[in-house]
Formats: structure tokens, sequence, C-alpha cells
């Protein structure tokens, strides 16, 4: 697993990483904000969590994927 910070910080945003994410089929995310839990492939969660703020993104996936996966993710990733 690999921890990520992101920012969805509009309607357009939070649509293409959506998209994004729905691509790999095999793999599980999860946004963490604060003590919420939601699973990143779902719209709807997404727009329940308080967007103003940086989120946390749990990638659950192989090590072999994850550098694939980080690069589809880097307009929403923050760097630290």
């Amino acid at each position: 697993m690999k921890t990520v910070r992101i920012s969805l910080n509009s309607i357009d945003k939070v649509k293409s990483f959506v998209n994004d994410l729905v691509r790999f089929t095999d793999v599980d995310f999860d946004l963490v904000s604060g003590r919420y839990v939601i699973d990143a492939k779902s719209i709807m969660g997404i727009f329940s969590l308080d967007l103003s703020k940086p989120i946390d993104l749990n990638i659950h996936a192989d090590e072999s994927r994850l550098d694939e996966i980080v690069n589809t993710l880097k307009p929403y990733i923050l760097e630290a």
C-alpha cells in the first residue's frame, strides 16, 4: 500500500480523477479525510468530503503497478 496526498478542488478535477481510477479495475483506492474513509472510485462519496483541504489517497496495489498508477495520478498529487 502507498499513501499520497491529493487535491480535488474542482468538479472537473473530481470527474477526471474518478475516470483515471476506474481504468485500474484490479486496484482498490481509499480516500481518507479525518475519520472518514471512502471508496475513491465513488464520485458521490468524494463529494461527501471537504474538498477544500488536501486528502490522503491509499493505493492498494502491487509494487510493480505503483509507478504506473502514481504517474497517472500526478495532476492530483501534492508535492511534499
